[in-house]
């Protein structure tokens, strides 16, 4: 199984658009168009998997670079996801408290 990354992808490219796409190169298992959770309105990138990595990088290799709905595609496989978190205060750190004020005052 290869997950593949393409980018650089208009608005209004579909899933399906993108399944015809990839499917002239081997069989795709799923395509997801990623959308901002709030409007709906695509992010401009999607991930395809497809079973066969023989297959994947012939459409990797086929298709990137390639233009559809007027975007030149950026198409590679796919990096794992970064761990977030980690330290400082993006983590939830440094939230607890009281929830009280302070009396005396900062300076």
């Amino acid at each position: 199984m290869k997950n593949i990354f393409v980018g650089n992808l208009s608005y209004q490219t579909t899933e399906s658009e993108l399944e015809a796409a990839f499917a002239a190169f081997g069989t795709v298992d799923r395509v997801s168009v990623v959308r901002d959770r709030d409007s709906g309105q695509s992010r401009g990138f999607a991930f395809v998997e497809m079973p066969s990595d023989g297959e994947a990088e012939k459409a990797i290799q086929a298709l990137n670079g390639r233009e559809l709905n007027g975007r030149a595609l950026n198409v590679n496989e796919a990096r794992p996801r970064e761990q977030r978190g980690g330290g400082g205060f993006g983590a939830g750190a440094g939230r607890g408290g009281s929830g009280r004020q302070r009396r005396e005052p900062r300076w």
